[in-house]
């Protein structure tokens, strides 16, 4: 999404992408989602609260998301009390996932419910972050968010805190990006008051630039057992690619790891089906069992919003599909 659209380009896309999700229906939640984030900055708010509806109305994959998208929107056009209800029920269900508790939190924020915001954050972290666990990718911002609060409330740093400054990929402080005396300095008639802050601000928008020029994972392609048995039967020449399921999961496992090892943020898994892989193919006028094609096919449903974020909770649902968490299962070894 770009920051400088206007109204009608958002309007517009909105429009394309909902074209898309027609063309499209198994990716039908993400690209609604992407469609209301642009109605909502077209300022079409009462649209953008119908898609989230007809989301809900279909089940979706990642209810707490939507729903908390929704409260987000409807206090922005004057539905405070429904979004506070809406905004309660995320919270009371307590999801295994980051986003829903940072568009909370951030909500409550934005509306300087400062002490609901911190306690947002705080609970989301608690659920999501394991004592000497390594940080996810996606739940960095819950840290950094918590952060922001906390300085605006006046409270003493505390471990999490610090471990936000870890994680920070801005080079200025957190210290500094969330001084709440910043707000004086952009009124200031001092030059050198002034410089300070336009630096700053430039490191703020180098890291917003950096997650704009990502607006996907990095994903890695997860066949379920059933997929992968019926891929190899139709295209046995894939088999030098997949000996076993096992050795797939395995392998799928070890190069996000090797991935994230050498600094690569933001890692997301994919799930195929053959359908949609031959779909994919046809579209590319290449062969299914073309082996080349399998890392643009993950990077296409990536694209299209099917990425889960790598790695999940130590205590969350394994990525594989198995009825064990991530920690007992292929993030035993972590």
């Amino acid at each position: 999404m770009r920051p400088d659209m206007l109204p009608a380009d958002h309007t517009t896309e909105a429009e394309r992408l909902l074209r898309t999700a027609a063309q499209y229906p198994e990716d039908n939640e993400p690209l609604l989602l992407q469609a209301a984030a642009h109605l909502e900055l077209a300022g079409d708010h009462d649209r953008a609260t119908g898609l989230y509806d007809t989301l809900l109305a279909d089940s979706p994959d990642h209810p707490h998301l939507v729903k908390a998208l929704k409260a987000a929107n409807l206090w922005e056009y004057g539905h405070e009390a429904e979004a506070r209800a809406i905004i309660d029920g995320v919270r009371a269900a307590a999801p295994l996932e980051p986003a829903p508790w940072e568009i909370v939190a951030e909500t409550l924020e934005a509306h300087d419910e400062l002490e609901a915001a911190h306690e947002s954050f705080t609970a989301g972290l608690r659920l999501l972050l394991a004592p000497d666990e390594e940080v996810p990718y996606a739940t960095q911002s819950l840290l950094i968010g918590r952060h922001r609060v906390r300085r605006l409330l006046g409270l003493d740093h505390d471990t999490w805190d610090a471990l936000a400054d870890q994680v920070n990929p801005a080079s200025v402080a957190l210290d500094e990006l969330h001084d709440p005396k910043r707000l004086w300095a952009l009124g200031s008639d001092n030059p050198a008051e002034l410089q300070a802050e336009i630096v700053r601000l430039r490191a703020e928008l180098g890291s917003y630039r950096t997650a704009l020029s990502r607006p996907f994972p990095v994903a890695v392609l997860h066949w379920p057992t059933g997929e992968l048995t019926e891929l190899l039967t139709a295209y046995p020449a894939l088999t030098t690619e997949y000996p076993s399921h096992e050795a797939h999961l395995a392998h799928l496992e070890s190069s996000l790891r090797t991935l994230s090892a050498a600094g690569t943020p933001n890692l997301g898994i994919v799930t195929a089906t053959v359908p949609s892989y031959e779909a994919f193919a046809a579209s590319e006028q290449s062969s299914p069992a073309h082996p080349p094609l399998l890392p643009q096919y993950a990077t296409t449903l990536a694209a299209r919003g099917r990425a889960t974020p790598w790695p999940p909770a130590r205590h969350a649902p394994c990525w594989c599909g198995a009825d064990e968490t991530y920690g007992k299962c292929h993030g035993a070894s972590a």
